[in-house]
């Protein structure tokens, strides 16, 4: 599994917006993060939510966002508004959930997709929320803590 991005937030724009406007909490883009077991990623929205909450870290795969980004037309967001911690490639997230994984040395569970929500058509495109599901993306609890980084694509060569 490849990181190609990774985002904290220090508070929430849309979770608990139920009937409210959402907020604009900015999504702040990191090289690392530093991720407790048990208790999630420091400095992020969710860090100490709730004890053992299952969405303490959270992951998308960049395949689906270009997918989505092909599906509406819209190539001036990034991955950053879809609200996740990690952006992946090279791996289908759904099949994590249950299992035990490691990337970067942290030891995570997968739990559930991450569903998307009623923002998602706010937040990207109006249609991104029915497009997502099945697809939203993984959420997972910190097993063992460690530095995640963004994976830095090695040149080799010719």
């Amino acid at each position: 599994m490849e990181i190609l991005h990774l985002y904290i937030s220090p508070a929430h724009n849309y979770f608990g917006h139920h009937g409210r406007a959402a907020d604009e909490h900015p999504t702040i883009e990191l090289d690392s993060i530093e991720c407790v077991a048990g208790h999630g990623i420091r400095g992020d929205r969710f860090f100490d939510y709730r004890n053992d909450y299952k969405g303490q870290i959270t992951f998308f795969a960049d395949e689906v966002y270009r997918a989505l980004c092909e599906q509406f037309g819209v190539y001036d967001k990034t991955p950053s508004v879809l609200r996740r911690n990690a952006i992946t490639r090279g791996v289908d997230l759904n099949t994590l959930i249950g299992s035990e994984f490691e990337v970067d040395g942290v030891r995570l569970r997968g739990i559930e997709e991450c569903r998307p929500c009623y923002w998602m058509d706010q937040a990207f495109a109006p249609g991104a929320e029915k497009f997502l599901r099945g697809r939203g993306g993984l959420r997972a609890r910190i097993v063992s803590g460690g530095e995640l980084r963004v994976t830095v694509p090695s040149i080799v060569a010719a």
